[in-house]
């Protein structure tokens, strides 16, 4: 049976694709570190995740092969064991290809999946919403979440989209960040009961007061702690310790409703390496240089590693105070 949307809430891990060294080679044909794999998402999940989602953008869902992607798919549904959810990225510019990739996790037993928009060509409104009523109804078994990047995608999806989008049932959730605050409220009121929403983890203030079910995070692969915190005072409504927390992941940046491009490619890859708490193996190409920015990768690094012990005492004592550990 799928994910229902009241199961999904949390910290929302975007799990970088783990490759091996012939990552770099652009002639490569199988780029997949498994034991990595299984390493990282089991000590992720052991340190409180509430879903998982791979092939994605940070994920390079782009940039896999036919059977690196099915290699992925498997890998993570074997170490994730039904321990929480996880949706798998299935956009392509191809639609066919969609249904192909979905069919094959429906296949081997996933549950849900993350679709984008096909991107080659920007769909209309009334085609976004065809696109997504025509998945749907052929995978009512598979729970979909919309994965809503209008700079990638090309479509801003409107609000007014929404009252169509709600009908279709397997439409679960979205993982989204491109939404003003009064864009949002006027979301939620549509959408409230039907679909969980997750954020981008800079936009737990004020988001999550809104209605947000959690926020999605790449960084929260260098550690999840200062992430996870944030995320516990939301669910007090302390919001003046959410805020505090943001300004210091964002390096002293408040929250103002935007993303921070925190780089999904090789700097990004480059300070999860660095911090150590997976071991992502190397970017893969185009990116060449993939250390062409690792004074900066380090030092975010560096600091994330500082908020992360700051924090992991923090998050331990909550979780024994709500009997959860």
């Amino acid at each position: 049976m799928a994910y229902t949307w009241d199961e999904l809430k949390g910290l929302y891990a975007m799990m970088p694709a783990f490759s091996n060294a012939d990552a770099r080679d652009i002639r490569a044909k199988n780029t997949i570190d498994v034991d990595n794999l299984h390493d990282g998402v089991d000590r992720i999940i052991k340190d409180g995740v509430g879903c998982i989602a791979t092939t994605s953008g940070s994920g390079e869902g782009w940039n896999l092969l036919w059977d690196e992607f099915k290699t992925i798919v498997r890998e993570t549904l074997d170490a994730v064991n039904n321990r929480v959810p996880v949706f798998f990225g299935v956009t392509s510019p191809n639609p066919r290809e969609v249904v192909e990739k979905m069919e094959f996790v429906r296949e081997v037993g996933g549950e849900g999946v993350m679709l984008g928009l096909p991107y080659y060509h920007a769909l209309s409104v009334a085609n976004v919403i065809a696109f997504y009523k025509a998945i749907a109804e052929a995978f009512p078994d598979l729970a979909i979440s919309i994965y809503h990047n209008p700079l990638e995608h090309r479509v801003h999806i409107p609000v007014s989209a929404y009252p169509e989008l709600v009908k279709n049932p397997s439409i679960m959730s979205t993982k989204d960040s491109h939404r003003s605050p009064l864009e949002f409220e006027r979301l939620m009121e549509i959408t409230s009961g039907k679909i969980a929403h997750f954020v981008n983890y800079t936009q737990l203030y004020p988001y999550f007061q809104m209605g947000a079910s959690g926020c999605w995070a790449f960084d929260c692969f260098m550690g999840p702690w200062p992430i996870l915190r944030a995320y516990e005072a939301a669910v007090d409504g302390d919001t003046d310790t959410v805020r505090r927390i943001v300004r210091e992941m964002t390096g002293g940046r408040a929250s103002d409703g935007s993303p921070r491009v925190s780089g999904e490619g090789g700097s990004g890859r480059s300070a999860q390496e660095t911090a150590g708490y997976i071991n992502p193996g190397p970017a893969r190409v185009p990116h060449f240089h993939p250390h062409e920015e690792d004074v900066r990768a380090q030092k975010k690094a560096a600091d994330w590693l500082v908020l992360c012990e700051r924090y992991r005492p923090e998050v331990e004592d909550w979780r024994r105070a709500h009997g959860e550990l």
